[in-house]
Formats: C-alpha cells, sequence, structure tokens
C-alpha cells in the first residue's frame, strides 16, 4: 500500500484516483499521521436503482401507484390552529439552532 500526503493527492488526484480504480489501495497522511485511505469500491456494490428494485422484488418495498402531483390538495388546518407543516418547520427550525 503506497503512503501519499495530502498535497501530493490534491496535485494529482486523477492520477491516483485511476490507480485505485485499478485496484489498488493508497492511504493519504498529513503531515506523516494516516487520515484516509482510498479504496475501490467492490464490484459487487449495487446502485441505488438496483437496490429499489430488489427490495421491490421481494416485497418489502410497494412502488408507488399516483404521480406525487395527482396526490390530493393537502386538507386545511382546523379553524383557530395552526397547519402542520407551519409546526413541523418550527420544530425542524429549533432543532438546527
Amino acid at each position: 500500500m503506497e503512503r501519499i500526503g495530502v498535497r501530493e493527492l490534491r496535485q494529482h488526484a486523477s492520477r491516483y484516483l485511476a490507480r485505485v480504480k485499478g485496484g489498488e489501495i493508497i492511504e493519504v497522511t498529513d503531515r506523516g499521521d494516516p487520515v484516509a485511505r482510498l479504496v475501490p469500491i467492490p464490484k459487487d456494490v449495487h446502485s441505488p436503482e438496483t437496490t429499489v428494485q430488489q427490495l421491490i422484488d421481494a416485497g418489502v418495498l410497494h412502488p408507488a401507484t399516483l404521480d406525487y402531483r395527482q396526490l390530493p390538495a393537502p386538507l386545511p388546518a382546523r379553524a383557530g390552529q395552526r397547519p402542520l407543516s407551519e409546526i413541523l418547520e418550527e420544530m425542524r427550525n429549533e432543532e438546527r439552532y
């Protein structure tokens, strides 16, 4: 396994990525300390589309039968109550900040 510094990787990224694609493993160091390892992705890793299809085939996932644009309009909030979307947005903002 070859070890290279961050600067070397930055200057010759495409060269090292081509080597990784060819099967090599490259360790990246920052001031001599290992910080990352570039490894090729195994050939048996499936794309998200393939994974979704496998879940559908296994009966775990059921594909949508309608286009989301054909869904009915959301129900209005009850009189005197805020819409749930507004409450949810507020909760999300509180978690972030």
